[in-house]
């Protein structure tokens, strides 16, 4: 199963990273809750991703200029930058989120597979506005500590979902922002089906995302039509030839930006 291969890895890396370079709360500036900010302004918003691989596709753009991309996306439209930091399986750093925090204004989203607070800390000094905490990668006491300490640090959680069970987990979490993932994680096989059948259970009170899959903006308007706030979209964009246009495509889909 490959998330159980991620897992371990990850869980191996920052035990490494602990031991090369401590950190500890107090190494932290408090952050401004920007990314949900960001995405509960009018009209659904865009989360516009870098991800140089996946081990769906394997290499994607490994030589992408993070800067440049994160500005050609923010200039077209996005609400907020999404940058895989995961090394092996996705050839991500927190070096990528770095560069991409400090060239745009909009909030950034350090995509990682979280198993320890130290990852958390790290994205926060990497300039990141918020996490993605993925319920099947945790246990629901996990889930709630790191979710309570990202909060404490000003930094918001996308809690990531692919089941009814988790999304029971997710509301039990107290989770302010929910991602439906289309894509299942141990067969790496998408189905927007995932997001017809789960954005609609999301309570109007929370942010619902949906990740994985979209391409077309019929696909956006149908599932906003259904209560989608926002979309993370990676892979399309990623591969697209003309990226900026392509986000211009997605935006124009969820209607005229707000003032």
């Amino acid at each position: 199963m490959i998330l159980e291969e991620i897992l371990a890895r990850r869980r191996q890396d920052v035990q490494e990273s602990k031991k090369d370079r401590p950190l500890f709360r107090a190494d932290v500036p408090h952050g401004a809750h920007r990314l949900r900010a960001s995405l509960t302004r009018p009209g659904a918003g865009l989360i516009c991703e870098i991800k140089k691989a996946s081990p769906s596709r394997g290499p994607i753009d490994l030589d992408v200029h993070v800067p440049a991309r994160a500005k050609d996306y923010e200039q077209s439209g996005a609400r907020a930058i999404s940058v895989l930091t995961e090394p092996y399986f996705f050839r991500g750093s927190f070096d990528d989120l770095s560069q991409a925090a400090r060239a745009v204004e909009i909030p950034v989203l350090c995509k990682d597979f979280v198993v320890d607070e130290y990852q958390i800390l790290k994205a926060a000094l990497s300039g990141a506005a918020g996490i993605l905490l993925i319920v099947a990668a945790l246990r629901p006491d996990e889930l709630r500590s790191l979710g309570r300490m990202a909060d404490g640090l000003g930094l918001d959680c996308l809690v990531e979902v692919h089941t009814e069970e988790e999304l029971e987990i997710a509301l039990e979490s107290e989770a302010s922002i929910i991602g439906v993932n289309n894509r299942n994680l141990a067969t790496l096989k998408v189905d927007l089906g995932v997001s017809e059948r789960l954005i609609p259970k999301i309570p109007s009170t929370k942010l619902s995302v949906v990740e994985s899959g979209i391409s077309r903006p019929e696909d956006v308007v149908r599932l906003c039509a259904l209560g989608a706030r926002a979309f993370l979209i990676g892979e399309s964009l990623m591969t697209a030839g003309n990226p900026v246009e392509k986000v211009r495509e997605l935006a124009a889909a969820l209607g005229p930006p707000s003032s």
